[in-house]
């Protein structure tokens, strides 16, 4: 699959079942020589990730909160200690047992689990999941195997068209068929697809960071951050997917290998929709003769994916649930909030109707102007630009959960900017808002993420530095692969 890859070594790594097409895997070492101190932090951060995953429900916000800080402390050490090659790999391997151990822990801190078990079980009955809203199949004589009212009052959004695309939609129905009376066993099978794309995305870091000439070290950072691990292994969600295939691309992309960079990149949107934010910053890089052709077989590799969706009202409802999310969606918003604070001073009521699509042409706007008016056209500071694509975006989108930092988390070690990870701890904070009875969104919250997000941020584009580095937490690079 990887054309032209070194052969190095074993099958496997040594300990922890590393693939062998890591590279710079260094002299072949065994447990016994590995620092007692990694085998320490290592079962202790193992406990915490399991604690996180198997103990708080979404309402046990001191819970979660207590587990997840810690966490994030202790990786944050880790990250700091790590100095050599067998540390790095030992600890690249704890992040493989982590995402083993949440396989088997049902997603508690999300009910999206339970759309992906109806569209599954629409799909394996022959029916387009995007077809009607969930509350027809509740009406008397359209009712379907498997639907049943308890299903359906789980349901987050049950008056909105499913979002999901076809990727997605695959995974749910594979893992409805295999297990179509049991929530928890399809569960299983989606986090198990979902482990496979992890695993790919920690070997595609570590060689892309290599062949960009960045510190392979910096792959711990989404190795091993305690959001990804919840959010993706623990809550379910497909921006695993999505950014396996994402990273696959660039690989390929880097290797010159455009036509299968162009399949992979049409995989990584069938999974989830935002790498089309990045597809501009492509051309200045292909040049307009290449970009035609890569275009082209990517907008064909999704025609393919997407056509088991298109009848069944697919446009409209797919339509109906984007314009939704721009349009009624809220939930720890930044700059909208602002705005729609300013809004309500201004007309008395909410003016997400406007505001919602303004801000999105607006960041269409952004993202044009940043790749028209870019002056460098290597691969390297191809991840910078998406970066500041992605982070564009959920600047102005009104919705922003916690699983959407994972895509500027996984970009941020190709860049000097670690603002992203300090995101991934403060989003967290957003579960306090499922600690009250009706979900209220604690504002006091969000302001304070956001506050301390932005000023971070800011320093590091004015300083040219990062905070890792100002509080002592990153020195050198740990380059192996030279």
């Amino acid at each position: 699959m990887f054309e032209g890859m070194e052969e190095r070594g074993n099958e496997y790594d040594n300990f922890f079942f590393i693939p062998s097409f890591l590279p710079g895997r260094g002299p072949r070492t065994g447990p016994h020589s590995i620092p007692i101190w990694c085998w320490g932090l290592g079962g202790l951060f193992l406990a915490l990730i399991a604690g996180l995953g198997y103990g708080p429900a979404q309402s046990d916000f001191f819970w979660i909160a207590g587990l997840h800080g810690s966490a994030f402390l202790l990786f944050l050490f880790v990250y700091h200690k790590v100095n050599s090659p067998a540390a790095l790999y030992f600890f690249l391997g704890v992040a493989v047992v982590a995402r083993l151990l949440l396989i088997g822990a049902f997603p508690q801190l999300s009910d999206d689990i339970y759309r992906f078990i109806w569209d599954g079980r629409l799909i394996n009955q022959g029916v387009n999941p995007f077809a009607q809203l969930p509350a027809y199949y509740m009406q008397e004589g359209t009712q379907l195997p498997g639907l049943s009212p308890e299903l359906f009052a789980q349901l987050n959004s049950p008056e909105y068209f499913t979002i999901y695309p076809p990727v997605a939609q695959a995974i749910f129905a594979l893992a409805c068929w295999l297990f179509p009376h049991s929530i928890f066993g399809s569960a299983v099978v989606m986090k198990v697809f979902l482990f496979f794309f992890e695993l790919g995305s920690l070997a595609l870091l570590v060689k892309l960071l290599a062949r960009l000439g960045f510190p392979e070290k910096g792959a711990l950072l989404y190795a091993l951050n305690p959001m990804i691990l919840i959010e993706v292994m623990g809550n379910l969600h497909f921006e695993g997917a999505m950014i396996f295939f994402l990273l696959l691309g660039l690989w390929w992309l880097v290797r010159g290998h455009y036509l299968s960079s162009a399949v992979a990149l049409a995989f990584s949107v069938a999974s989830k929709l935002l790498p089309l934010l990045f597809c501009f910053f492509l051309i200045p890089r292909l040049g307009w003769r290449r970009s035609l052709g890569y275009f082209a077989v990517m907008g064909l590799a999704l025609l393919l994916l997407f056509s088991p969706l298109l009848g069944g009202a697919f446009f409209s409802g797919m339509g109906s649930s984007l314009q939704l999310y721009f349009q009624r969606f809220e939930f720890n918003g930044s700059i909208y909030y602002l705005l729609r604070w300013i809004g309500f001073q201004l007309s008395g009521y909410n003016l997400i109707r406007y505001l919602g699509p303004a801000l999105a042409a607006c960041t269409f706007l952004g993202i044009s102007l940043a790749a028209l008016l870019g002056r460098r056209r290597d691969w390297r500071s191809l991840p910078g630009l998406m970066l500041f694509a992605i982070c564009l975006y959920l600047a102005f989108t009104p919705t922003v959960h916690p699983w959407y930092a994972s895509l500027p988390l996984v970009l941020a070690p190709f860049t000097r900017f670690r603002f992203p990870v300090l995101w991934t701890a403060l989003i967290s904070m957003t579960y306090i808002n499922y600690s009250y009875p009706e979900d209220q969104e604690q504002l006091g919250v969000v302001a304070l993420e956001y506050l301390l997000v932005y000023v971070v941020a800011l320093w590091e584009v004015r300083s040219g530095k990062n905070w890792m580095e100002a509080v002592g937490l990153e020195r050198g690079g740990l380059v192996m692969s030279k």
